[in-house]
């Protein structure tokens, strides 16, 4: 009975065993086949380490291709403190590499952390010192990749590209605004190292780094080089406190070039001021816009049926007086008798009060709203001012009288040629932008895309086609001379605005401007360029502005693939104006009758010999008078 019962037990105990062994080998089964790969990760990550690799941010795109932003692969320090053998020897050697003292480098070698980035002596090494490095072979002392912002045209389009800082984030521009999507993710190399840091002998892993998305803008690059080459010319020339310019396609609201003066390089924006680099003046300055204001009055009064430009007459005096106040003429003795057309030309400004007053304040400045003045365009630009408008119930006869011809009201260089595109497009007001699309680098799929945005229609097509050839007779026979191109319909209006400080206008110190399009007839581009207190020359919008609107203009020609325009205005030209003429063909004759037919122009010659083998320009074309013809000379 007793061993019968020891027997039943030891079943028992054999029976628990068992299932206690299946149980134990059922966990390891399970561990092995549905657990390994979490608890290898678990494993791997308590002796893995990484040494991280940035991304490229993102590259910036013209409309046609050209990168306005790029990426450099430079190099960084990274110490892995534990592996160090020699802490007082590598900090030595480190620190006659990156020209710091000791005691700062002992600071990083002794970190007690797993990684330490040596910030910011080690960043963004130059191959020569990265390759000093690198040959002493320190035990614990890592060189990574990273990427460092590169801009090809370096000031070029600062302001609106804006910058990066040291860790390649964005600080200003579009390299703040599009920081998200321009960023990438960081990859790494793992590296295996036991407890203490020592480095395990085991296989390293490469983590890809993803790089950003890539950005197109609606820039011209070609219209851009140009915008930029001039407002430069104008500093030279002009030595003016601030100048700035905006080329916009009218029938969509795509910025083709904007760009300011001052200006920065964002690659070295440490050296700059705060103001120099956050005023992108095209869309922040706001001040008063003179005559090129006009466009609006003359827009409002069209489609309001109040004139008729070629039928009507005004007799300019000079002056005229409304209430109290004299509003004087740019001209002395005024213009005498005129069509309305011919007070559009010579931007009278008694001629324009009297439109005004016809209009009325309600009407003219519900259409100053309806043209976007007085809020902001939406512009996907950070920064944009507003401008500042008369409240309906403070404009009385003498504030009705000044905003007709753009004085008395603020308003912004974006918010003039977004309203003066709707003028000359046929009335549709569009919301600017710059930015066309962002796209996945590798295989360039668009993630988000732009397109032209209706705001409103302000006026009706014929009157926008009659706007049009207002200010194409402005250029031909009228203030804007200055910005016609021959063979070439051009329109436009100057406008020359006295500066304000503390309420008082400023004696000497205007804005001077220059609206212009082209084709007359069918508008694809539209320039505003304003130049702030111009030195050493009669500030006029037409003497300044003009001829920068018409370099721009004609460079737009070639990178816009616009056509010669047959009916091109004719232009009148008035006493001591320079004029565009052919030039001779003198290839083949002699030097004495090369001189006597080139006789309107400077010439300069190269070879030696009598007879003209080569000319440039070549004949036929058109020159204005007083320039340079070179001859090239043979025996």
């Amino acid at each position: 009975m007793f061993f019968k019962a020891i027997h039943s037990r030891m079943k028992i105990i054999l029976v628990i065993i068992f299932f206690l062994f299946i149980l134990i080998i059922g966990k390891v089964f399970y561990i092995q086949v549905f657990q390994y790969k979490k608890l290898n990760k678990y494993a791997s990550s308590l002796w893995s380490r990484n040494l991280p690799i940035e991304s490229s941010r993102g590259k910036i795109y013209d409309r046609n291709g050209v990168v306005l932003a790029d990426n450099i692969t430079t190099t960084s320090l990274v110490l892995i403190p534990n592996q160090i053998k020699d802490k007082e020897q590598t900090a030595s050697k480190l620190a006659s590499i990156l020209n710091v003292t000791k005691e700062e480098m002992m600071k990083h070698v002794s970190k007690k952390s797993s990684i330490e980035r040596v910030h910011p002596e080690g960043r963004r090494l130059s191959y020569e010192i990265a390759d000093k490095i690198n040959d002493l072979k320190l035990p614990g002392v890592y060189l990574v990749k990273e990427s460092k912002r590169y801009y090809p045209f370096d000031t070029s389009l600062s302001h609106t590209l804006g910058f990066v800082g040291i860790d390649n984030q964005g600080l200003s521009g579009l390299e703040l605004m599009y920081d998200k999507y321009l960023t990438g993710s960081y990859g790494a190399i793992k590296y295996f190292s036991d407890a203490k840091g020592a480095r395990l002998n085991l296989s390293e892993v490469y983590e890809k780094p993803q790089d950003g998305i890539n950005m197109t803008l609606t820039i011209n690059h070609e219209i851009q080089s140009s915008l930029e080459r001039e407002l430069d010319n104008a500093v030279s020339k002009y030595s003016p406190d601030q100048a700035l310019g905006i080329a916009m396609d009218p029938n969509t609201g795509e910025i083709l070039a904007i760009s300011s003066r001052p200006n920065f390089s964002p690659s070295n924006y440490s050296n700059y001021k705060v103001e120099e680099i956050n005023r992108n003046l095209p869309i922040w300055a706001t001040y008063e816009p003179g005559s090129t204001f006009k466009i609006i009055t003359l827009a409002t009064a069209l489609e309001e049926n109040l004139v008729d430009l070629e039928k009507e007459k005004f007799t300019d005096t000079g002056s005229v007086t409304v209430e109290s106040a004299r509003i004087k003429c740019w001209k002395h003795g005024g213009h005498g008798t005129q069509t309305f057309l011919e007070v559009v030309e010579n931007s009278c400004n008694p001629g324009f009060v009297l439109l005004g007053q016809r209009i009325g304040k309600e009407t003219l400045f519900d259409y100053i709203h309806k043209f976007g003045f007085g809020e902001k365009t939406g512009v996907d630009l950070n920064g944009e001012g507003s401008g500042i408008l008369f409240n309906l119930d403070k404009v009385g006869p003498v504030e009705l009288a000044t905003t007709a011809f753009g004085q008395g009201v603020s308003v912004t260089p974006i918010q003039q040629i977004t309203a003066v595109s709707a003028a000359i497009n046929g009335g549709t007001l569009y919301k600017p932008y710059i930015v066309k699309s962002l796209n996945e680098p590798e295989t360039n799929t668009i993630v988000k895309a732009n397109k032209p945005e209706v705001v409103r229609k302000v006026i009706k097509e014929d009157t926008s086609e009659k706007v049009r050839m207002a200010l194409e007779s402005v250029v031909s026979n009228g203030t804007g001379g200055n910005a016609f191109i021959e063979g070439y319909r051009v329109g436009g209006k100057t406008g020359t605005a006295q500066k304000v400080k503390d309420g008082r206008y400023m004696v000497g110190n205007y804005i001077v401007s220059f609206m212009g399009f082209m084709p007359a007839d069918d508008p694809q581009v539209v320039v505003y360029i304003a130049i702030d207190n111009a030195k050493g020359i009669t500030q006029y919008g037409g003497t300044i502005a003009a001829p920068i609107a018409r370099n721009v203009l004609q460079d737009a020609i070639t990178a816009l693939g616009i056509e010669k325009r047959k009916g091109a205005s004719d232009k009148e030209y008035k006493y001591g104006e320079k004029k565009y003429v052919k030039v001779p063909n003198v290839t083949g004759k002699t030097v004495k009758e090369a001189m006597d037919e080139l006789k309107d122009f400077k010439v300069e010659f190269s070879g030696t010999g009598e007879t003209v083998s080569y000319q440039s320009p070549k004949a036929g074309e058109k020159i204005y008078e007083g320039e340079t013809v070179r001859l090239m000379l043979i025996e």
